[in-house]
């Protein structure tokens, strides 16, 4: 999907937590008159195509145009991609075929607008796939997917069109393209080699085979995990239930009802687990809740995933041979701000070990309550009770303060201090949308409209678990001023009728994350769509350093009201929580890091592993995992790694991001103002706005004026920082 991003390197555009297009304004050197004569030069080039398949259609109505989500079907939706790769093919061929010297207009602009028909319809696909996942989509899935990546492969392995990107990359300097316009072309010629341009024909067939395998196994992965997430615990009697959230255990009873099932259901997700696992005072039902969610896709049946990874991981590494690299971690790590392997274990093991040590101390704290033991099904019961015992806090005393509709609020509050922008809900029924539950948002900066805001919050059966931004159409001035439309998607539990929807603060975070990714590609004042994407190592730092700002007193004192007294939340509450800031940080440093871990030394090894479960164990082993935690994701679920390539040997890019936002938010803490206007101006002008136009890393240093401080990382988890 999104083939001009993704071929260049960009962060994925429909996927995992990712985030959307940004880029640069035409103050590197592109006048309007001059990018509108490229573009008439480029569409010149382009066939004249008129699509036949409705979704192929150019947008229509307000806005710029929308997705038109009201007239989507499974066979509409398939017969789109399907015209839409031939329609694309003949564009390339056109490019491709050219006998016009190659400029950077009749073929790198021409290369952008190439697909652009495909480009919407896949747009449509990725969220009927990803928030909807019922069976006649998971179907056209099934069948397109391989083609998708055929067509990818075509474009990749067409020598007329790698000789003509080749040249115009060349001869850069000589032609006076602007810095941009140079950066779009050798990194679209370096792409066009990893992605095998540059094989014989005997290895292009072979990576094409392994691509098209890859695309198969991605989906059966992607649809097995959904598989064992449709399922539940039932809890028969209200024992099972004690401790529990009001909200929590009406949302339970609900599930069950909605099954025609007596007591109460906890659903195989994390957003039903965790809250079960940190509250119910039923040890034995904990045991049997947590091990359903930790072995998803693990039970040696149908849904099991173990053959499906083995496959995807030995075909990585025939991909990265053929390619003239040593492994998998080593060809992804290429256009990565860390660059190497190395350099990301480096990071990882930094911060490994004081993780570790803060988790035997943890506990030591819960054994001395328990009076037993730790096992993994009791750590968030029991970190609960210790939160309690040291701080005198109790989730369940915050979660009054988190109501949804507030808490949004509250993101879009730090969305105008920090950036002027501001989000107004649209009536329903003004723009089509996917699903009944979503509510779509006009976006302003300073007052001129740039785009709509979508929101998928709720869990259903079908959609995939987690948290995740999507971004329909990406922001570009290329061809024209082109606003931006994307989503946030969440998977909170509705509560039924107008009871209001109470989360913990860790959900507040996670929205606040995933608004950071939305606040990312609104920011855009990019040119050309092609360097919208940053570096997987960057992607995940505007979106966390976001998260700090929602205890921040402003956002607490507008928005964070008590559902009940309507009174913001008390400043002896938020000392409590400031306190145990750096509470149980061991527990989850190791739990995140150990995946990250595991996933870079998966795509690390001189050989596959043929035995998934083993390698996870002897990797654990050797990294000293603690026996009373369990990976965040194990590798049968690991929907990052095996869904697709974009955070394979990159799931330590978390951490990368992390260190550059903790010395982010210190640099707006020291300044005594965390809405400091100068930081955040220059936050969104020199970090969100430019996109991949420049290297992130230069950029980082005149932001900030140095290299970020991995000792401002350790500070913010009460790791010791010497």
């Amino acid at each position: 999907m999104h083939r001009r991003h993704l071929l260049i390197g960009g962060g994925s555009l429909i996927g995992l937590s990712a985030c959307a297009s940004t880029g640069m304004s035409m103050g590197s050197g592109a006048s309007a008159p001059t990018l509108a004569a490229d573009a008439a030069i480029a569409r010149a080039v382009l066939p004249a195509q008129t699509p036949r398949a409705e979704l192929l259609q150019p947008w229509t109505g307000p806005y710029g145009g929308t997705p038109p989500w009201d007239k989507v079907t499974a066979p509409k939706l398939r017969a789109a991609l399907l015209e839409g790769i031939d329609l694309q093919r003949a564009e390339i061929e056109a490019i491709a075929n050219n006998p016009e010297p190659a400029t950077f207009a009749n073929t790198m602009v021409a290369f952008q607008m190439a697909g652009e028909p495909l480009d919407r319809a896949s747009s449509i696909y990725g969220v009927m796939t990803s928030n909807i996942g019922s069976d006649d989509y998971n179907d056209v899935d099934t069948e397109l997917s391989p083609l998708l990546s055929a067509a990818s492969d075509e474009i990749n392995f067409n020598p007329a069109l790698f000789r003509r990107v080749k040249a115009v990359a060349d001869g850069a300097d000589a032609a006076g393209l602007s810095p941009d316009q140079k950066r779009i072309a050798v990194r679209s010629r370096d792409a066009f080699i990893r992605s095998g341009a540059a094989l014989d024909a005997a290895g292009k067939a072979e990576l094409g085979r392994i691509n098209t395998a890859l695309a198969n196994a991605f989906t059966t992965f992607g649809q097995k995990v959904v598989n064992d997430e449709k399922t539940w615990t039932v809890v028969p009697t209200e024992a099972g239930v004690a401790g529990l959230p009001a909200s929590n255990k009406a949302a339970a009873a609900a599930a069950a009802r909605s099954r025609n099932l007596q007591g109460w259901v906890i659903v195989n997700t994390r957003s039903s687990v965790d809250p079960y696992l940190s509250f119910a005072d039923d040890r034995g039902m904990r045991e049997v809740v947590w091990r359903k969610f930790v072995n998803r896709g693990d039970n040696g049946d149908a849904n099991d995933t173990n053959a499906g990874i083995a496959e995807i991981v030995r075909l990585r590494d025939q991909r990265a041979k053929l390619l003239g690299y040593r492994n998998h971690a080593e060809l992804r790590m290429q256009d990565t701000m860390a660059k190497t392997p190395a350099a990301a274990f480096d990071l990882m093991n930094r911060v490994w070990a004081p993780a570790k040590a803060r988790v035997a101390e943890e506990v030591a704290d819960m054994r001395a309550i328990a009076g037993h033991d730790i096992e993994p099904w009791d750590y968030l019961y029991f970190a609960e009770k210790v939160r309690k015992a040291k701080y005198d806090l109790d989730q369940n005393e915050l979660k009054p303060y988190f109501e949804l509709n507030n808490v949004r609020a509250g993101s879009f509050e730090m969305a105008r201090r920090l950036y002027g922008f501001t989000f107004e809900k649209l009536a329903p029924g003004t723009v089509p949308v996917f699903e009944p539950n979503v509510s779509v948002y006009q976006v302003r900066d300073a007052g001129r409209p740039i785009g709509l805001y979508y929101t998928d919050d709720y869990a259903r059966s079908g959609k995939r678990s987690g948290a995740w931004m999507t971004t329909y159409r990406s922001h570009s001035t290329y061809d024209g001023d082109k606003n931006t439309l994307g989503s946030n998607n969440n998977n909170f539990i509705k509560a039924e009728g107008d009871e209001p929807i109470l989360i913990s603060l860790d959900d507040a975070e996670t929205l606040f994350h995933e608004f950071g990714h939305a606040l990312h590609a609104y920011s855009s004042t990019v040119t050309y769509p092609s360097l919208g994407g940053t570096p997987r190592d960057f992607v995940e730092y505007p979106s966390q350093v976001h998260e700090h700002w929602v205890l921040s007193r402003p956002i607490l004192n507008g928005y964070m009201k008590h559902v009940e007294t309507g009174e913001p939340m008390p400043q002896a509450l938020v000392d409590k929580i400031e306190a145990a800031s750096t509470f149980n940080q061991g527990y989850a440093t190791v739990s995140y890091l150990s995946s990250a871990l595991v996933d870079m030394d998966l795509h690390t090894q001189a050989a596959p592993p043929t035995d998934i479960d083993a390698f996870e164990r002897a990797s654990l082993a050797r990294y000293g995992m603690p026996k009373e935690i369990v990976m965040r994701h194990r590798l049968p679920q690991f929907n990052h790694l095996f869904t697709s390539d974009a955070y394979s040997a990159g799931y330590y890019s978390y951490l990368w991001s992390e260190t550059m936002d903790a010395d982010t938010w210190a640099y707006f803490e020291e300044s005594g103002d965390v809405f400091n206007p100068d930081i955040a101006g220059r936050f969104k002008s020199i970090m969100l706005a430019p996109g991949n136009t420049t290297d992130r890393g230069e950029a980082y240093r005149q932001f900030r004026g140095r290299d970020p401080d991995v000792r401002a990382l350790l500070k913010v988890r009460g790791f010791p920082t010497s």
